[in-house]
């Protein structure tokens, strides 16, 4: 009996424990120069997720730092590619320098995790792009469903990025603004070095408007809600995505903030679930600063990714196809893709009361393109 029973435990010693897998994740985000805010906070996000990969994945990966121009993006691609050979990446939120990386994936066939909001990204016919944050389409539709149907306003007045993303978003708007038999009364299109905000507001004011429309990135609009502010113009302001995150509203008094509403994916800084409130505490420990929805995003992007890993699919292609196929409950929303790679169907609207720097949700839209099983 001794030896039967040694022999079994000899045998469970000899099989070999199971090994972990070994993949590399660089991160390519603008971490400097006018978009740091924004990558950032989405560089952030993939870190910690990376830090909380599942017992069986080894990730490792160095961050790029692919500041503003297209091309600098461009050759931290390159370079992470050929250096790093690695399973996936997460790619720039930002639009221009996206789209400039988008041939370089498809071409070496790598999973690229992103939270651009840039239309064009998904429309490209690229099966190796996946976006975990609201695109343009479901972003402006909230947009202009909460303008339209919930404040009742009619007369906009739109001001947008002469960037990619704020000719996409522009777009969107004015096309779904047409559909509600809404023409924009007055439209804006500012420079990124913009820094003097009151020509702007004069010709708002001007236009006499009933709204104020903002899709533009995170230290315009921080400038602009000051400029209007400090104006008095006393229009609601719906903006767009940079107004949710903290780092945004850091650059603005609470009291400037009166009115003041946005859309975005999800609102982390404001803690409606105890799953939100622990994501919130790790952000704090971690990175000193508060979360937003861009890091969010790509925290559940990673998350996702990771644990395809985790169940077996360690190879650039087999990511790719578990990404395209699967679906994962994040702490934002549930993701999956819709056939070109948009992984994320709903959206809020988060409102600030001129008191704190911490926005309520004010109105909840879910699955709002329908590509989540009903």
């Amino acid at each position: 009996m001794r030896l039967c029973f040694a022999m079994v435990l000899l045998g469970f010693l000899l099989v070999p424990a199971a090994r972990a897998a070994d993949i590399n994740l660089p991160v390519l985000v603008p971490v400097t120069g006018v978009f740091a805010l924004e990558g950032g906070a989405q560089r952030n996000g993939a870190l910690l997720a990376m830090r909380r990969a599942p017992k069986n994945v080894r990730v490792t990966g160095e961050v790029y730092d692919t500041a503003v121009q297209p091309d600098v993006g461009v050759q931290a691609f390159e370079r992470a590619i050929s250096r790093d050979k690695p399973t996936a990446v997460v790619a720039s939120m930002i639009g221009i320098q996206l789209l400039a990386m988008l041939p370089i994936g498809q071409e070496a066939k790598v999973p690229m995790l992103t939270t651009s909001g840039t239309a064009r990204i998904t429309e490209l016919n690229n099966p190796w792009i996946f976006r975990f944050f609201p695109a343009d389409p479901l972003a402006k539709e909230v947009h202009v469903r909460y303008v339209v149907e919930e404040l009742k306003k009619r007369r906009v007045a739109l001001v947008y990025q002469t960037t990619a993303y704020g000719q996409s978003g522009r777009t969107e708007i004015t096309e779904r603004l047409k559909r509600l038999g809404v023409e924009p009364v007055m439209q804006e299109a500012l420079e990124l070095a913009t820094r003097d905000m009151s020509p702007t507001i004069a010709k708002v004011r001007a236009a006499n408007p009933d709204v104020v429309m903002l899709h533009i990135h995170s230290a315009p609009t921080a400038l602009f809600v000051r400029a209007a502010a400090q104006a008095n113009l006393g229009l609601p302001i719906v903006a767009g995505s940079a107004i949710h995150q903290p780092t945004t509203v850091a650059l603005v008094e609470p009291a400037e903030l009166a009115g003041v509403c946005g859309e975005t994916n999800a609102s982390p800084i404001s803690g409606e679930s105890a799953e939100m409130r622990e994501f919130l505490k790790l952000y704090r420990e971690e990175f000193a600063g508060e979360p937003d929805g861009f890091a969010l995003g790509q925290y559940d992007g990673v998350m996702m990714m990771l644990d395809a890993v985790a169940k077996g699919a360690n190879t650039p292609a087999a990511v790719q196809k578990a990404l395209a196929s699967g679906s994962y409950k994040g702490l934002g929303m549930t993701y999956k893709s819709d056939g070109k790679g948009n992984m994320a169907h709903s959206a809020v609207i988060v409102c600030y009361d001129g008191k704190t720097r911490i926005p309520r949700i004010a109105k909840r839209y879910d699955n709002v393109t329908g590509a989540l099983p009903r």
